[in-house]
């Protein structure tokens, strides 16, 4: 099922933290948005995961520590379980070995509690609307660490693409959603769906986050600046 947000309704939030001081604070910075409305909070994993199934959010804004499951646990589980939502990693710990497990496990976004308000805001409409998005602070080091990954284990290139698709990978590093990047190419939704299956087969992307990285890498969209 396609992660979309119909544009008539705002996009739906759950925030996942164990601190209610953060989850106060994640609340105010997402009320300054009249397009963006919190529909739950939970305090752990299993309780992330229980509200995700109830409440059926747009996105799931989960912490990494947080107790009886972890968020890396518990995004591997709504990955598996509720492939429509779009889940964010938001947390303090920006370590490379904690950004590349979250997006192998399934993560559409990651972000730092130490970013500035408006990046939180750009996630949640970005992954809120089907698209990806990766903090300032870390999208560098990702990149840094893809290319040199793709130096020791050469694989399939962006060579492979067609222009077509090379279109479609500049929208998903732009972090648009299908139907953004429809609208931008003149295609059609199922189009563009079509094209970015066929982009992930040809990069071996395991999903639309890695797809981005590698249009970043490739210069097809310039990095955002932190």
């Amino acid at each position: 099922m396609e992660k979309t947000t119909p544009s008539s309704r705002p996009v739906r939030v759950l925030v996942a933290d164990d601190e209610a001081m953060v989850r106060a604070g994640v609340r105010a910075i997402l009320a300054r948005d009249p397009h963006v409305e919190v529909v739950a909070e939970a305090s752990d994993g299993h309780e992330a995961i229980a509200l995700t199934r109830r409440h059926r959010p747009d996105v799931v804004l989960l912490d990494i520590q947080m107790p009886h499951l972890d968020g890396l646990t518990a995004v591997a589980r709504l990955h598996r379980e509720l492939t429509a939502v779009g889940v964010i990693m938001l947390t303090t710990f920006g370590q490379d070995e904690y950004v590349t497990r979250a997006l192998e496990e399934g993560a559409d976004g990651f972000l730092l509690k130490a970013d500035d308000p408006r990046e939180l805001l750009n996630g949640v409409r970005a992954v809120g609307a089907g698209g990806a998005y990766l903090s300032p602070r870390v999208a560098g080091r990702v990149i840094a660490g893809l290319r040199a990954h793709r130096a020791a284990h050469p694989h399939r290139s962006l060579e492979r693409l067609t222009q077509r698709e090379r279109e479609v990978l500049a929208g998903l590093g732009a972090g648009l959603s299908n139907a953004e990047i429809a609208s931008r190419l003149h295609l059609v939704e199922g189009t563009v769906k079509a094209h970015v299956s066929a982009v992930l087969g040809k990069l071996g992307a395991r999903n639309r986050v890695e797809a981005a990285i590698a249009a970043y890498e490739a210069g097809l969209v310039p990095p955002r600046r932190g």
